[in-house]
């Protein structure tokens, strides 16, 4: 009987939205925090295959040549994640943020591969701190934004507002940026901009089941609770 009163008791709904508050906070901050990690990977891989390309062979063949056996070799050793496609999206990646040069000022011996030193975990950390959107948003930007000025538009704007990957996916559809740059009071148009309609907002179950960050964390289509819990952990650790 006392569990049931306890149960129904007037403000127990309270504590259970208390707790469902805290709870999908806490799963939105591993998201981003794993997301994080995760764009800085891969623009760090972007930036060693661009710089081992560059002490070879020049050909387009050579390059198509290189990812296809960099995505068997990186598919059989982490899984899924790297297809040739998203290989190139890493390269492009590099390509499009080359500003992003902290790697050049890490310490020497957080650039072996095989190093789990503090400095490498730390470096990592680092750069991370220059890639504030999420992996999602590149992946988008590099790949629908029409020129370097579009990009740098989109990059900006969703940054400044905080948009999400379905925000800024449908700003890109509606050419967000050209008719801005056409607007006589832009002021105005970015204020419209950066608000958002209810179909753009990403649950916290919708974040951390983003398929680009299960693919991150080494998870099968099928999976547990137990086994998304132990991967966001392991990787926040690291």
């Amino acid at each position: 009987m006392t569990s049931l009163r306890r149960a129904t008791d007037p403000g127990y709904p309270a504590l259970l939205k208390d707790l469902s508050g805290v709870l999908e906070s806490a799963r939105r901050a591993s998201a981003r925090a794993v997301n994080t990690l995760m764009t800085a990977t891969y623009w760090e891989i972007g930036r060693r295959v661009v710089e081992y390309e560059q002490r070879g062979a020049q050909r387009a063949e050579y390059g198509a040549e290189l990812l296809a056996k960099l995505s068997a070799d990186l598919t059989l050793h982490f899984g899924r994640g790297f297809s040739p496609d998203n290989l190139e999206a890493m390269r492009r990646f590099y390509r499009a943020f080359p500003g992003a040069r902290i790697s050049e000022t890490l310490p020497r011996k957080s650039r072996s591969p095989n190093s789990e030193t503090p400095s490498r975990i730390s470096s990592m950390r680092a750069l991370a701190d220059a890639f504030p959107l999420p992996w999602s948003h590149y992946v988008l930007l590099l790949r629908k934004s029409r020129s370097r000025e579009a990009l740098a538009f989109y990059h900006a704007e969703a940054l400044r507002s905080g948009w999400s990957v379905r925000q800024l996916d449908r700003q890109i559809a509606s050419q967000f940026y050209e008719r801005t740059a056409l607007s006589r009071n832009k002021a105005a148009m970015l204020a419209r901009g950066a608000e958002a309609k209810p179909s753009d907002t990403l649950t916290a179950d919708e974040e951390v089941r983003d398929p680009l960050i299960l693919e991150f964390l080494g998870l099968k289509d099928e999976y547990s609770e137990n086994d998304l819990e132990e991967a966001l952990v392991h990787h926040l650790l690291i």
